[in-house]
């Protein structure tokens, strides 16, 4: 470190992160593959928890939940419904979470609407008793989702709203997420018998509280 005028040189971590903003890699802050390996791998994990509910005929909460809804009402395509659901939360993104994070969530949300459009061209399942399918499918949910907010990310929609509310307010990701998950299921009475209901709500439980336990600023913070 060279000195100039009384003045310090800046660390080179320092110029990248003032150049790059939130894509560089320092002590805080995930690198631009990093963020890249993250995004893919938790939409990997969504699509495969996503392909167990389907497989089981159940539903999940938040805009994968909705997309639920609409393709067993009108069987059309899940991945594109999961796309074009998530649109206008996009407004909320940019306006209230900066161009990094829209960015990163743009790309989350792309890869898991074509990884989930693709789903019966990729996986298929024999049988999964729905005892141990509902909450291993949220459980696979909830991973995926944490690898998405710990690289500042989102599956969108309802997760786009969660760690904004966290981020302003302190509220937890996971309980905020699993309220208006269950106004969500609440829906399903339309399309889903009781039992697979109860299913359902069986998994969202347990994909939110893995969430409110592991998804917390005071714990992990790479922003």
């Amino acid at each position: 470190m060279s000195v100039a005028d009384g003045e310090q040189e800046i660390p080179s971590d320092v110029r990248r992160a003032h150049r790059f903003g939130n894509w560089s890699s320092t002590a805080t802050h995930h690198s631009p593959w990093e963020d890249a390996l993250g995004i893919v791998s938790g939409c990997a994990i969504l699509t495969l928890g996503i392909a167990m509910l389907a497989h089981l005929g159940l539903l999940t909460g938040g805009m994968a939940g909705l997309a639920f809804v609409v393709f067993y009402f009108t069987g059309w395509n899940f991945g594109l419904i999961f796309f074009l659901l998530n649109l206008p939360f996009f407004a909320l993104a940019v306006g209230r979470m900066g161009r990094a994070f829209t960015i990163k969530t743009a790309i989350g949300i792309t890869t898991l609407s074509l990884m989930t459009a693709f789903i019966p061209e990729l996986i298929a399942f024999d049988r999964i008793d729905p005892w141990f399918g509902a909450p291993v499918a949220g459980l696979l949910m909830g991973f995926g989702l944490l690898a998405l907010f710990r690289h500042r990310s989102s599956a969108g929609g309802v997760g786009i709203l969660a760690v904004y509310l966290q981020d302003r307010f302190g509220w937890r990701a996971g309980l905020t997420q699993l309220l208006i998950d269950l106004l969500i299921l609440a829906c399903a009475f339309f399309v889903a018998s009781p039992t697979a209901i109860f299913f359902s709500v069986l998994g969202v439980l347990v994909l939110n509280l893995f969430l409110a336990i592991n998804h917390r600023n005071d714990r992990y913070r790479a922003l």
